[in-house]
């Protein structure tokens, strides 16, 4: 009969078989590879703006404003003759700097939260998810907003408000995934090893349980970067004359009819890197989970 430890080794290597014969090579997935190019070229742009944007962001030349598109300006200029390319360029790092960032918090928080209080339950887990009930009994774009209009305008206040909201959803998905994890075989036969418990949920269920929550990372930073965008719009988001693509949609909606390129470029932008997350999110959701695939 097999040791404790001989069958937490056997149950490893068995997980470890079935996973690498069931996930086909990551470049020939679709979805994943059409994130990656996406995501990486905003990522590019945006680490590259000093050397690509051909203006200073926030220069302004009141003798050029409103100014159509140009061998100069190619995407003209806004109402105090600032070059719109340069701030869509700088506009994509800040976009993405807070998009990113803004996750980090709640998804180290809640992933360790949810973890534990699905690993030992309890008065912890309980506790947890009343808290859960109530922040989910409210929309998430609704909260962001009335946060950061109690703190205050500022990349600070958004990162505050957003890891305020967001981290209950990612304690939710790791505290389901433990919960499921910790009645396997392989987790028995590490207690009965005599594995403390804090070296079973990090060594051993921590790997197991996390994808969902990377996974679900990709569409929260789809929310995060509409929440910046639309608190922008609100002129609650960055403060100006920062570049934001936000901010850049409000100044230019007055004069959608005459410079339409003002207001809907920077939107398209939204729309481009929302679709690659979503794409990325997918292509992981196919790499990280081999059981949903067909």
């Amino acid at each position: 009969m097999m040791s404790p430890a001989e069958l937490l080794n056997a149950r490893l290597q068995q997980r470890r078989a079935l996973r690498s014969r069931s996930i086909k090579p990551w470049y020939r997935n679709g979805a994943l590879m059409a994130g990656i190019v996406i995501v990486g070229a905003l990522v590019l742009i945006a680490v590259l703006a000093p050397l690509l944007a051909p203006y200073d962001p926030i220069a302004q030349d009141l003798r050029n404003t409103l100014a159509s598109p140009s061998a100069e300006h190619w995407l003209g200029t806004d109402k105090f003759g600032r070059d719109i390319l340069s701030r869509l360029i700088w506009g994509a790092q800040v976009d993405l700097r807070v998009g990113f960032l803004a996750v980090l918090i709640p998804f180290v928080f809640g992933s360790v939260l949810g973890a534990i209080a699905g690993y030992f339950g309890g008065w912890l887990d309980t506790i947890l998810m009343r808290i859960v009930d109530v922040f989910f009994a409210f929309p998430f774009y609704v909260m962001v907003i009335v946060l950061v209009f109690i703190f205050g305008s500022g990349e600070a206040s958004i990162y505050l408000a957003i890891a305020a909201v967001s981290w209950v959803s990612y304690a939710k998905i790791v505290r389901g995934e433990v919960l499921v994890a910790k009645k396997q075989d392989y987790v028995t036969a590490a207690r009965l090893g005599g594995m403390s418990h804090g070296r079973i949920l990090v060594k051993h269920i921590g790997p197991n349980v996390l994808s969902q929550a990377i996974i679900y990372g990709m569409s929260d930073i789809v929310m995060d970067i509409m929440a910046i965008v639309t608190l922008g719009y609100l002129g609650l988001g960055i403060a100006p004359p920062t570049a934001e693509w936000g901010s850049m949609i409000n100044d230019g909606q007055e004069f959608i009819t005459t410079q339409w390129q003002q207001a809907t470029i920077p939107g398209l932008m939204v729309v481009v890197a929302s679709l690659g997350l979503s794409f990325l999110g997918d292509g992981l959701s196919d790499l990280l989970s081999p059981e949903r695939r067909k």
